[in-house]
């Protein structure tokens, strides 16, 4: 894994956020996404610990081609594309700040044995630089997302995706 510039902050109003200090993937229309799934494979066979419920999630295969080619990866378009794919340089720091955890049960068949004892979903929240022409950081723009954690029938739970994420418009942080 290459050396990975991002840390954990609090913002203006105390929450924690992860502050992501360099953009690695980057596309004017399309992200390359083959090069995201690459990145990601290096996280396989990790595991983090969710400081606020103290869960361990782990990395599994299935992450980085879920991560790079789900539907809802498929339909982003832009900043949000960009925001999905440089918030990969971030999994063990967007698990260790999670919050808000929430449980459903798994209803689809394809998922059977992967989530079998159901599905969670965590809120993370991390930040992306703004550069200015002369390429200095100019300031920060602030995402949340949801993190999609399958459970599965070896009682592990599984990092699965991120899914809707959204651009915080009234958040921003300063260089």
């Amino acid at each position: 894994m290459v050396a990975r510039k991002v840390e954990i902050i609090d913002d203006c109003n105390g929450k924690k956020l992860v502050k992501i200090n360099a953009i690695r993937f980057s596309g004017k229309r399309n992200m390359d996404w083959k090069e995201v799934r690459e990145y990601l494979k290096a996280y396989v066979g990790e595991s983090y610990k969710v400081s606020d419920a103290e869960d361990m999630v782990f990395i599994g295969n299935d992450l980085p081609d879920e991560y790079t080619g789900s539907r809802y990866t498929y339909k982003l378009m832009g900043a949000i594309a960009k925001a999905k794919a440089n918030a990969a340089q971030a999994i063990p720091e967007l698990i260790e700040i999670a919050d808000n955890k929430r449980y459903r049960e798994n209803t689809d068949q394809r998922h059977v044995y992967n989530a079998k004892l159901g599905w969670y979903r965590y809120d993370s929240r991390f930040a992306l630089p703004v550069f200015d022409e002369s390429g200095k950081i100019e300031r920060y723009n602030v995402f949340r997302a949801t993190m999609l954690i399958r459970h599965a029938t070896d009682e592990k739970m599984y990092l699965y995706d991120i899914l809707d994420i959204k651009k915080e418009t009234s958040n921003s942080l300063n260089s």
